[in-house]
This record gives structure tokens, sequence and C-alpha cells, in this order.
């Protein structure tokens, strides 16, 4: 005979399993702090302005 299980906790758990899932994905998304986000945004300028000014060669 199987052990009884607790619906409670099994659905409880269930939806602590979704929102982990659901966190993870979000920090992912939008794990960058305002920094990080200023200075990734900073070096993209600075690498495109790069490759433009090397890419016009007389």
């Amino acid at each position: 005979m199987s052990t009884p299980i607790n619906l409670n906790k099994a659905r409880k758990a269930r939806a602590r399993a979704e929102k982990k899932a659901r966190t993870d994905a979000n920090a992912v998304t939008f794990g960058l702090t305002k920094a990080e986000k200023e200075r990734v945004k900073k070096d993209n300028e600075r690498a495109k302005r790069d490759l433009d000014g090397k890419s016009k060669s007389p």
C-alpha cells in the first residue's frame, strides 16, 4: 500500500517551484544593475565607434 500524501504540501511545493523558475528567468532577463547597464551601453557605443572609425580607410 502506498503512503498518503498531503495535497496542500504538494500544491504549495509545486507553486514554489514555478515561482523559482519564473524568478530565475527574470534574473537572466533583468539581472543587471543600472550601473552595469550603463557600462555595457557605453562599451557597445565605444566598440561601434572604433569599428566605424577603422572601417573608413582611404
